[in-house]
C-alpha cells in the first residue's frame, strides 16, 4: 500500500467537511492496488447480475457464475476496490478478508418491470457495509426519472449515516426516464448535470457514463453555443464534466459502458485520462472475458491512467 502521497493528501484535503473516518477510508481506496498512491482508481463492480440477469451478465465467460471469480480478478488485476450489491459480497467477503477494499451497493433493480419512471429498491444497510468490513457505500440515483425525489432524499439519509459510521459514498449517476430521449442520457450537457447534483447530494466519489457529443436541453445548447464550450473530443467532454464536479474538487470517474472491443475501450480510457478524470469503473468489459484476459486488460487500462499523470 502506497504512503501518504502529496496528491493523495490534496484530495482529501477537498474532504474537509468528513471525519476523519470517512478521509481514511477514502484514503484506503485512492491507496490501494498498481494505482495506489496516484490520485486516479480503476474500481471493478459487479451488480450486472441482479440489474441484467445472470445469462446476459455471465454467460460470455461462465466461471463469473461464482462471486469469488470477481473478487479475484479485483486482487489480481491490481484494482483500487471491488463494487457489489449485498448477495455477492457476502458470498465470498470472509474468504478475501482484507484482501480489496469493498463498496457495497445499497441500492438496486431489475429489468423484468419496463418502468418510464425507474427507482432502485435499498437492498442493503450502512450497518452491513460496517458488518462486511467496507471502505464505502454506493447507490445509484436516475436524474430525469419522476421518482428521482425518492431516490435524492433516500440517499441523504443513507449519506448521514454512512458518515457517522466512517463510511464515504460512491455515488452512480445514470440520468435515465421519461423526461430524457434515449440519446439524452450520455448527453454532454446531462451528464455533467448529473455529476453536479451529485457533488450537490454530498458524494465523495461519483461515477457518470462517457458523455457524447450531444446536447439534450435546449436551453443548455444555448449556454453551450454562447460561451463556445468545446464538445468535440472526449476529452473536451470529460474535461467538462469534472469541471462540473466542483472544478475537479470531487472525485470523478467514468463508467466502460455497454461491451465493446479492446482498442476502442482503450481508446475511451485514454480520452478519459487525457480529460482529466480520475479513473475508470469497469465490469462486464473486465469479468466477460477470460482471467487472463481481462487481467491484461484492467492493467492495460491503469497504464494509461498513470501516464497520463
Amino acid at each position: 500500500m502506497a504512503g501518504a502521497t502529496d496528491r493523495v493528501k490534496q484530495i482529501l484535503s477537498w474532504y474537509a467537511a468528513d471525519s476523519v473516518g470517512v478521509k481514511t477510508n477514502i484514503a484506503r481506496l485512492l491507496n490501494q492496488g498498481t494505482l495506489g498512491g496516484t490520485g486516479k482508481l480503476v474500481i471493478l463492480p459487479v451488480d450486472q447480475g441482479f440489474e441484467h440477469g445472470p445469462a446476459r451478465s455471465f454467460a460470455p465467460n461462465p466461471p463469473a457464475y461464482d462471486p469469488d471469480y470477481h473478487f479475484q480478478l479485483a486482487i489480481d488485476s491490481g484494482c483500487n476496490a471491488y463494487a457489489a450489491p449485498l448477495g455477492f459480497l457476502e458470498a465470498a467477503a470472509d474468504k478475501f478478508c482484507g484482501q480489496i477494499p469493498m463498496i457495497l451497493k445499497l441500492n438496486n433493480s431489475d429489468t423484468l418491470a419496463k418502468m418510464d419512471q425507474p427507482c432502485s429498491a435499498i437492498t442493503g444497510s450502512v450497518k452491513d457495509a460496517v458488518r462486511l468490513g467496507c471502505v464505502a457505500i454506493g447507490y445509484t440515483i436516475y436524474p430525469g426519472s419522476g421518482s428521482r425525489n425518492i431516490m435524492y432524499e433516500d440517499l441523504r439519509e443513507l449519506i448521514l449515516e454512512a458518515k457517522d459510521a466512517g463510511l464515504p459514498t460512491v455515488l452512480w449517476a445514470y440520468p435515465r426516464g421519461a423526461g430524457l430521449s434515449k440519446e439524452g442520457e450520455q448527453a454532454i450537457d446531462v451528464t455533467a448535470y448529473a455529476a453536479q447534483i451529485s457533488c450537490q447530494l454530498g458524494a465523495h466519489v461519483v461515477k457518470v457514463k462517457p458523455p457524447k457529443d450531444f446536447i439534450e436541453q435546449p436551453e443548455a445548447k444555448k449556454v453551450f453555443e454562447k460561451y463556445a464550450i468545446p464538445t468535440k473530443t472526449l476529452a473536451d467532454r470529460v474535461k467538462h464534466v469534472v469541471e462540473s464536479a466542483f472544478k475537479g474538487k470531487r472525485i470523478v470517474i467514468f463508467s466502460g459502458g455497454e461491451a465493446k472491443g479492446t482498442d476502442e475501450l482503450l481508446e475511451d480510457v485514454r480520452g478519459i485520462a487525457a480529460g482529466g478524470g480520475f479513473g475508470s469503473i469497469m465490469g462486464r468489459n473486465a469479468f466477460q472475458r477470460p482471467h487472463a484476459e481481462a487481467v491484461k486488460l484492467l492493467g492495460d487500462v491503469m497504464q494509461i491512467f498513470k501516464k497520463a499523470g
